[in-house]
């Protein structure tokens, strides 16, 4: 299932909404991108969403 391993979004539902107010259903993907993680000293691959990656970019800084 596509789901980031760091906080644990996954894909959620909604609803379209067209000119007359008629909903169909929808779905919402997170940006979801495979990485490499150091992880206690070791190279690690992860599915993580695109706020994980900004983040933990910002930590490492």
């Amino acid at each position: 299932m596509a789901k980031c391993n760091n906080c644990g979004k996954s894909t959620s539902f909604g609803h379209n909404r067209s000119f007359s107010l008629r909903a169909t259903n929808r779905t919402f993907k997170p940006n979801l991108q495979k990485v490499k993680v150091m992880e206690q000293g070791r190279l690690v691959k992860k599915t993580l969403c695109a706020r994980c990656i900004k983040t933990l970019g910002k930590a490492a800084a």
